[in-house]
């Protein structure tokens, strides 16, 4: 019997963990380079080194992902769960934990610009904090006597600006702020212009920040949330000047008035002297109408007090007077002799009832009064005694007396009253 084994090919040279992934790494980064994703974006985290850890996916698969700093920092829309984009870049081994990700160096919403996501994703936020509020928006001053502009000193816009302000208001100072108004970190000029202005010319009555037309990467320093809470925190009431009429940029939306072009900053911060002057001439017309029409109401109203009899006749006033003060007089005195008659008859009818209760009146039908050792009026015959002084008092004179004997006598009968109930 046949016992040899079958002919087998001998194992391969075993390699480590680390040369097994140094191996895929080399083989990735050279067949992955420049490659495009279309992913939904999740977990998404944004460490403190400013790095963006990512993982894209759709409905079979999961990618991790990075984005580095400098990368990240270019990005103009905020990176969040949810948003489908297409990633640009290099496939990458991170051998620590043996897995693969993309390296993203270029990334942009699906189906949207940046920009325009960018734009719709700060007005919301801004939106629900307040900082869009009417109720927070300034009036601007009618008669300004210092304007503030923060603008490029070389652009159209401020041309614009200074000749519409010199026409309708020479009168008027303008302090210009130059400032960058498009590239990187003009974002971050403007609002330290706006902070500046405020700190060092807080007499200003008014800012106007704000430059000429261009494309929407032109006018973005004007949707940087840096200037948005910039023009929020002015003291100072903001006139937001950005582009033509078309434009709106976030900037119009914090600002206390939005202009819809430099020329028309220039119209809305400052009237129109020549429009002045007309009103104060309706004015002066108006005034000196209503100083006619007052002396002439006044001169009717004197002729009207000069045709009175008072001023006509004045004696014949006075008299009337003096025989209207005889009247009331003599209807005084007659009042008081009334009033003096009804009191008199009043007293004589008191009088009378107080005669009939006197004491007297009693003496002289007969009957007395007598009083006790003591002067008090005897009641009874409790008290007394045998040998004391008694004194009568009659109609016509007192009686002394002695008493020599007391005897009490029986109660005349009385009808006994029984209480209702």
């Amino acid at each position: 019997m046949n016992t040899e084994l079958p002919f087998e090919s001998p194992a391969p040279k075993p390699l480590t963990v680390s040369q097994l992934t140094a191996i895929i790494k080399e083989t990735f980064e050279k067949k992955f380079v420049d490659v495009c994703v279309v992913g939904e974006i999740s977990e998404c985290k944004r460490a403190d080194s400013g790095h963006v850890y990512l993982t894209l996916k759709d409905e079979g698969a999961v990618l991790r992902a990075v984005i580095w700093r400098q990368a990240a920092a270019r990005v103009r829309f905020r990176i969040e769960d949810g948003l489908e984009v297409v990633a640009r870049g290099n496939i990458d081994v991170y051998g620590p934990r043996g897995t693969y990700q993309l390296i993203i160096s270029d990334i942009h919403p699906k189906g949207l610009g940046a920009l325009q996501l960018a734009f719709r994703q700060l007005v919301e936020k801004l939106e629900k904090e307040g900082l869009f509020a009417p109720e927070r928006k300034r009036a601007l001053p009618r008669y300004p006597r210092r304007i503030g502009i923060v603008t490029s000193p070389t652009g159209a816009a401020i041309r614009d600006m200074l000749r519409m302000i010199g026409r309708r208001w020479p009168a008027v100072e303008v302090c210009l702020l130059p400032r960058r108004v498009q590239g990187e970190g003009a974002a971050e000029e403007i609002a330290a212009g706006i902070f500046l202005l405020n700190e060092k010319r807080p007499d200003l009555d008014v800012i106007i920040v704000g430059r000429g037309g261009g494309s929407l990467e032109d006018l973005w320093a004007f949707n940087e949330e840096v200037v948005a809470r910039a023009i929020y925190a002015s003291r100072i009431p903001i006139v937001s000047a950005v582009g033509h009429e078309v434009d709106v940029s976030i900037s119009d939306l914090v600002a206390d008035v939005r202009a819809a072009t430099p020329t028309d900053a220039g119209v809305r911060v400052v009237p129109d002297r020549v429009e002045e002057a007309a009103q104060l001439t309706q004015l002066k017309a108006r005034m000196a109408q209503a100083l006619v029409t007052l002396v002439a109401e006044a001169r009717q109203r004197l002729d009207a007090l000069a045709r009175r009899r008072v001023v006509l006749h004045p004696q014949t006033f006075l008299q009337d007077k003096a025989q209207r003060l005889d009247e009331l007089i003599e209807r005084m005195h007659k009042a008081l002799r009334h009033r003096a008659q009804l009191a008199g008859e009043h007293l004589s009818a008191v009088a009378g009832k107080l005669d009939a209760l006197s004491p007297l009146k009693v003496l002289g039908r007969g009957y007395s009064i007598t009083f006790g050792p003591d002067g008090r009026v005897l009641r009874s015959i409790e008290g007394l005694s045998v040998g004391d002084g008694i004194v009568t008092r009659l109609l016509t004179g007192e009686v002394g007396s002695t008493v020599t004997r007391t005897k009490p006598v029986d109660k005349p009968p009385g009808r006994e009253v029984k209480a209702d109930g």
